[in-house]
């Protein structure tokens, strides 16, 4: 508890000073900590707690309101008051490391799922749980680990079947380990290994991921078969319109923000574009 309201700090600290020429921080991704023990994945059991709007309000307040987003299981008890809270900070609510029903999420009016399928109750016929849920439900966005390893490439052409075009969002879900190779690395206080571009605790649990999103665009026009336009969308637009921000960032409009990636054939970064000011080029 005390790191992780040092780490809000610090990042609300480093908005305050820090000047941006490159990546900007849009906010926090609180996941967690007010999940479901069955549903643990790589977190730190150490580090859930049960729905607590006080220490919801404590941590909120440590980064200088620069929550933007909070994955929670609804199932649990006291998560429906604390929905409200978040929401009435501002803060976008999704549902993940869940074993909610199809029915519990609804109840809960979350508006995602947190890396759909992944640590979070599955599709049965008798009881469509959090995944079928979240699919069965035009309005809920779900998120997508598009690494071949999280998702399978079957399951990503299923979603892209079922759910609209503009509430498909991919995201990485990345660790400190992305982008330096295989080796030992860690992961709230617990050791993870990286081989073959999956990163993984000692007992063989997926340990989020190394994916860059280049890759995952990558994968949704060849493993998913979704056109350049839509996975353009899923990696940059659509996660925008979730966040609030699509007024000003996610596409190539006038009035947005100059900031573009450009890829080759290959799907390999050659340039990066922010506020108009070349910041990469390969």
């Amino acid at each position: 508890r005390d790191e992780l309201i040092s780490a809000l700090k610090d990042f609300g600290g480093f908005c305050v000073a820090g000047t941006f020429a490159g990546a900007k921080p849009l906010g926090v991704h609180l996941e967690g900590p007010f999940i479901s023990a069955k549903h643990i994945g790589a977190q730190n059991p150490e580090g859930r707690f049960s729905p607590d709007v006080p220490y919801f309000k404590e941590l909120f307040k440590a980064c200088g309101g620069r929550v933007k987003m909070m994955t929670l299981a609804p199932e649990e008890e006291g998560a429906d008051e604390l929905i409200r809270a978040a929401n009435d900070s501002g803060v976008i609510v999704s549902a993940g490391h869940t074993d909610a029903t199809s029915e519990q999420l609804r109840h809960s009016g979350i508006s995602c799922a947190t890396h759909l399928f992944n640590a979070m109750r599955g599709i049965h016929h008798r009881e469509i749980g959090t995944a079928g849920g979240a699919l069965a439900d035009d309005g809920v966005y779900v998120e997508l680990i598009a690494d071949g390893v999280h998702v399978c490439p079957s399951a990503l052409s299923l979603v892209k079947k079922i759910k609209p075009a503009d509430k498909i969002i991919f995201i990485t879900d990345a660790i400190r380990a992305k982008g330096v190779g295989d080796g030992a690395s860690s992961l709230g206080g617990q050791d993870v290994f990286v081989k073959d571009g999956e990163a993984r605790l000692n007992d063989g649990t997926l340990a989020g991921s190394v994916l860059k999103m280049n890759v995952a665009f990558k994968n949704a026009v060849q493993s998913m078969g979704a056109s350049v336009t839509e996975a353009s969308d899923y990696c940059s637009a659509n996660p925008a319109r979730h966040l609030g921000l699509f007024d000003r960032i996610g596409g190539i409009r006038v009035g947005k923000a100059a900031s573009y990636t450009v890829l080759d054939r290959s799907y390999e970064v050659v340039m990066t574009v922010v506020d108009g000011n070349i910041v990469y080029k390969a």
